[in-house]
Formats: C-alpha cells, sequence, structure tokens
C-alpha cells in the first residue's frame, strides 16, 4: 500500500474501504503501529448508564427510542439518584475509564439540568471518573451548568455523511449537530464524536462521515454497526455488506483519520467482530461493556478477558 497516512486524501481513504481482504493484515500492521505510539497497547473499557429512555421526540430512523420507534424497550423519564450512584460505585471498583450517561429525547428543561447537575455533584463527591453525558441538544447556560457540576466530556454523534443524513431524520439538522458541537467546545467540553455505519449510506458517505469528524477534533471517536432492532425504521435494512473485512478498514480508517482519539467499537461489535477481537484491538483503543442504552452487550467479566486474551490490557484512562 502506498498512501500517505498523515495526510490521506478522500480519495485514498475510499481506495482503504474498498482494499482487497488479502491486503488487510498489512493494513492493521500500518494501523497498529499509528495506535501503538497513541494509546500504547492499553484498552479503556467504560459502562453505560441509560438515564431516560424512550419518548423521544426525534425520528432517528436507526434508533429504539425515536418518536415513530416501535420497538419493544423500557421507557421511563429518569433513574433514581440511588441507581446511577449505584453505577458509578460499580464503575469506581472496577477502574473502568470513564462512566457516560444517556439521556433520550433532543431538549432538556432547566430544572431536568439542574436535577442531573445535583445528582453529578454526588457522583463526583463519591468517586472522581471521568464523566461523559450525551444529552441532545443544550443551551449554552445548561451546559456550562453541567461543566461546573464536573462532566468533563460531551458525546453528540454526527452518524452519517452530511448528504446522507435527511434520510436518517427530519425532524433537526446536520448543521444544528455541528453548531451544537461547536458551542460544546467554546466553553471547553471535550467531545465524543461517532457516527453508525450500516444506515444503508454508500462507502463515500462513511469517507465524508469521517471528514467531517476530523474537522471537529473530537477526543473520542465511536463507530458503531448498525444493529436492526424491530420496531425501528431500519429493523428490514440489509447488514450484509458488514463482513468482518469491512468494518475493521473502517476502524482503521477512523484510526488513521484521528489517530490521538480514543478510536472506540462501540454497538455491534460482538455481532460483526465476534473471533476478531485480536485484530480489533491492533486498532481500537476504547469499547463499551454491559451494553449500549437499548440493547444488551458482552458482560464486563467477560470483557475483560477477552481484552487479555488478545494480548492487551484494559486500563483507566
Amino acid at each position: 500500500m502506498q498512501f500517505d497516512l498523515e495526510n490521506l486524501s478522500r480519495e485514498d481513504a475510499l481506495v482503504i474501504l474498498n482494499l482487497p481482504n488479502t491486503h488487510l493484515p498489512e493494513l492493521l500492521s500500518s494501523v497498529y503501529e499509528i495506535r501503538k505510539k497513541h494509546k500504547g497497547n492499553v484498552v479503556n473499557v467504560q459502562l453505560l448508564t441509560n438515564a431516560k429512555s424512550g419518548n423521544c421526540t426525534q425520528n432517528c430512523a436507526y434508533c429504539a427510542q425515536s418518536h415513530d420507534s416501535e420497538a419493544d424497550i423500557d421507557r421511563y423519564e429518569s433513574i433514581s439518584r440511588e441507581q446511577l450512584l449505584k453505577d458509578g460505585a460499580a464503575i469506581s471498583q472496577q477502574k473502568l475509564a470513564r462512566h457516560c450517561i444517556g439521556f433520550s429525547g433532543m431538549s432538556f428543561s432547566d430544572g431536568e439540568i439542574t436535577r442531573f447537575a445535583d445528582d453529578v455533584r454526588a457522583l463526583k463527591k463519591e468517586n472522581d471518573t471521568p464523566i461523559c453525558c450525551s444529552i441532545g441538544f443544550l443551551t449554552k447556560e445548561q451546559a456550562q451548568q453541567l461543566k461546573d457540576a464536573g462532566v468533563d466530556r460531551i458525546n453528540h454523534n454526527l452518524n452519517t455523511s452530511r448528504n446522507f443524513y435527511p434520510q436518517i431524520c427530519s425532524t433537526h439538522t446536520y448543521e444544528e449537530r455541528i453548531a451544537n458541537i461547536k458551542m460544546l467546545q467554546s466553553i471547553g467540553f471535550e467531545i465524543c464524536c461517532g457516527g453508525i455505519i450500516g444506515l444503508g449510506e454508500t462507502k463515500e458517505d462513511v469517507v465524508d462521515m469521517l471528514f467531517e469528524i476530523k474537522a471537529i477534533r473530537p477526543q473520542a471517536v465511536p463507530i458503531n454497526f448498525l444493529i436492526p432492532v424491530k420496531g425501528t425504521a431500519l429493523e428490514q435494512m440489509d447488514t450484509s455488506h458488514l463482513t468482518p473485512e469491512f468494518c475493521l478498514k473502517a476502524l482503521c480508517l477512523a484510526r488513521i483519520v484521528r489517530p490521538e482519539a480514543d478510536i472506540r467499537a462501540a454497538a455491534g461489535r460482538e455481532l460483526y467482530l465476534k473471533g476478531r477481537e485480536k485484530e480489533m484491538f491492533c486498532v481500537v483503543d476504547s469499547i463499551f461493556a454491559s451494553g449500549y442504552l437499548t440493547e444488551a452487550g458482552q458482560s464486563l467479566r467477560d470483557t475483560m478477558e477477552m481484552i487479555r486474551e488478545a494480548g492487551f490490557s484494559p486500563c483507566v484512562e
């Protein structure tokens, strides 16, 4: 392969996604050197608390929590502080990298944000695990309140390319997502920003999404692979192209375009990359354990064992 990995063009990025599988070991070897330079051989393990589930006003086609979804999921306004503290204690005891907290919905009242800020203070009083929130579109005042309470990172995924986005969601725009991220960066938040592969997009869309993410310069890039959930608009989506080889190429491309970031194999890794964990960890340095909001995932114990068996070390940030 003759690529300038430090200055990859969009054309070369597309070549990587189309690379014959026979060249995958060479690609993985090159990308492993980038991963090792920036992240060593450690894997950050994170747990995700679904703090508010379902009843979202948005119509994101992939999401079991969307307004249009008929998926059979738990729907609730918020979990108790006691449950949040219990999750935080478990994360601290296991010495995991980060506590990720997700809230369904696009916007939140000032009262809801104040209550959550109080919960964050309670969490930080018990332990100092870094906190990342996926919490829709905040006002600048709400965002500052959460930052002051102890949230250091916000997740806001682009999910797909700018051109393909209207096929996935029509209740808000791509530009609104970009503007929200820039506002969060302006007040000092770290950003977690990634996407979902397998929504029906083209390979060109995957490249465009990753280059949009590159321009944002997030500290973490979660790459999800679509799990077609019954009751969602994409329940019949054909994901047969999400072979282990293609998924690995997509993860490699994410590492190349954002080499310093935490590259995370998120939802779908258990489905599409099972048995290829050693190759996966040559690229990614971050994963979730125990599930993804409305979908189950690999247990924490099995996740830790898998990391060690692959020759890597689970580690806190």
